[in-house]
């Protein structure tokens, strides 16, 4: 059985800024990859936009990729591709694998970062009426087929969902030949980022049409066409408001959903609001040495966040590998009056730094206050022009305040409807 300070599983973006952080720190790493390659999504996302925060620069989802890559290569960090983790011990901090060169094996860690990110919400959650005909993928299976393989799916397409991976296959459909009808949106707004609605939509005069919904796939082998229709409030159809479209192709990008079944299995506590752990500011989860980030954790985004996220959680491990654990003094985060969800959930008072608390708003608002709450005593008032439940905010708490934190904290916001 081989022994390591840290065993990341997952080598995407989270798990490669992870690694590379626990290292520096000083600790013995392992990252274990059940691709080929390492990279994670950011292999088929060919398309730019990647960077602008964190190196200001526009990059290709490879090209960021690679920055973290090389920087892994560089350092004495063992990889293992092609390897699947079926079990993870949170008592013993026992890895359990799969290669085909291995076989099964264990792998003993002092820490563990779960960096598995997510995967797509599937047309079979939906509940939709009609057959079930070839032609229909998620988003991310498409993108997979264009840009890594080189097939086209189909010429005409409808996709359902607003969400940035449907967002940016319209366009990239459009650009290798085929017509989008249209994008259809169950909810009053999209759930992709605004730069994504005018650069890949409006830029291609591809239309958006906010709740609706599809209620009817028609085609035996094939598909060869959908109903689309207005959703009331309570998100039922409105009689008369059907619109029906010709199409091959049905794209479904209708959420992400964080991969945690390693975590359930292991009995991590897990949050019903972000479908991932609970966790403290340093990423560490309830689990004493078991620290999550990235997408696993809660969907993101911007790369540049996973990346930042993940650095947290890479040296967070290896302090904890290194140094053992410490005992925590920790009060709640709170999502309050039109706030989602709030992250980290817990802040632990005996941990030094700001904390910088990540929230998504339940609906779009503009000329906003953002207010962080201890009890009945607001600690902290800010500003935002403009709020949308697709892009993530965040607000920061100085050292100093967690320090004298003296109960739960709750984020809330306010603000005039757009």
């Amino acid at each position: 059985m081989k022994n390591y300070d840290v065993v990341i599983i997952g080598g995407g973006p989270a798990g490669l800024a992870a690694g590379i952080k626990a290292y520096d720190y000083g600790a013995k790493v392992l990252i274990i990859e059940r691709e080929e390659i390492t990279g994670g999504i950011l292999n088929q996302c060919i398309h730019n936009g990647f960077g602008l925060t964190r190196f200001k620069e526009s990059l290709s989802g490879p090209e960021y990729a690679s920055r973290f890559i090389e920087q892994v290569a560089k350092r004495d960090i063992d990889v293992l591709t092609e390897t699947t983790v079926l079990s993870i011990d949170k008592n013993n901090k026992t890895v359990t694998a799969i290669n085909s060169k291995e076989g099964i094996f264990e792998v003993n860690a002092k820490a563990i970062v779960l960096a598995m990110g997510c995967r797509e919400r599937s047309k079979g959650a939906l509940n939709i009426a009609g057959s079930r005909p070839s032609g229909l993928y998620s988003a991310g299976t498409a993108q997979k087929y264009v840009n890594i393989k080189g097939y086209l799916p189909g010429k005409e397409v409808v996709i359902l969902g607003s969400g940035d991976i449907g967002l940016i296959m319209a366009r990239r459909m459009t650009l290798e030949g085929a017509t989008v009808k249209a994008v259809c949106e169950i909810m009053p707004y999209s759930s992709g980022l605004k730069r994504n609605i005018v650069q890949c939509l409006d830029d291609f005069g591809i239309p958006l049409y906010l709740s609706h919904t599809i209620v009817d796939i028609e085609g035996k082998d094939r598909v060869t066409a959908v109903t689309i229709c207005q959703v009331d409030q309570n998100k039922k159809p409105i009689k008369g408001t059907e619109k029906r479209f010709e199409c091959d192709t049905v794209l479904f990008s209708v959420g992400l959903i964080p991969e945690n079944e390693l975590a359930k299995d292991a009995g991590i506590e897990l949050n019903r609001l972000t479908k991932g752990a609970t966790v403290y500011q340093n990423r560490e989860t309830t689990s004493s040495g078991i620290f999550a980030c990235g997408n696993v954790l809660h969907v993101h985004d911007l790369v540049d966040f996973v990346s930042e996220e993940a650095e947290i959680a890479g040296i967070s491990a290896a302090q904890y590998a290194l140094n053992g654990a410490k005992e925590h003094d920790s009060v709640d985060c709170i999502a309050g009056d039109n706030v989602s969800y709030v992250l980290p959930q817990k802040i632990d008072k005996n941990l030094s730094g700001a904390v910088k608390l990540f929230f998504r708003v339940r609906k779009s608002l503009n000329n906003c206050k953002v207010k962080v709450c201890v009890g009945d005593k607001t600690v902290i008032e800010t500003k935002k022009r403009v709020v949308r439940p697709g892009e993530m905010e965040h607000v920061l708490i100085a050292e100093d305040k967690i320090k004298s934190l003296d109960g739960n904290v709750t984020v809330s916001i306010e603000g005039c409807e757009l």
